[in-house]
């Protein structure tokens, strides 16, 4: 699986923007897909996670209500949807995917390479 993320940039706080990571490879198909950031000098942290087939999602305390994980069959992508962003919430995000899925014990195999994030104040 080779994971391709998009959609990152320089937003105000309080704004929105929404990142997007395609798959190419194999479907998502049985994958649990999760969403990571990793701010300046900082360890990576998890934001939230899917299971592809399902509805099963989990979310970080600190981007509940304002995060939103969704899917595209169709077109074989994962999206994260980012509302009421703060400077907090500024960092390099990563997609990644695992199978099998275990919730938030999933192992992610397959990582893309980063969009960046700005939220200024």
């Amino acid at each position: 699986v080779q994971l391709q993320a998009s959609g990152g940039g320089l937003v105000q706080t309080g704004g929105s923007l929404r990142l997007s990571c395609a798959a190419s490879g194999r479907t998502f198909s049985n994958y649990a897909v999760a969403w990571f950031r990793q701010a300046p000098g900082e360890e990576r942290e998890f934001v939230t996670s899917m299971r592809w087939s399902g509805n099963i999602t989990y979310y970080a305390e600190s981007v509940k209500g304002r995060f939103t994980i969704s899917r595209d069959n169709a077109k074989n992508t994962v999206y994260l949807q980012m509302n009421s962003l703060k400077p907090e919430d500024t960092a390099v995000y990563y997609c990644a995917a695992g199978i099998p899925w275990v919730g938030v014990r999933t192992k992610y195999s397959y990582w893309g390479q980063g969009t960046l994030v700005t939220v200024s104040s």
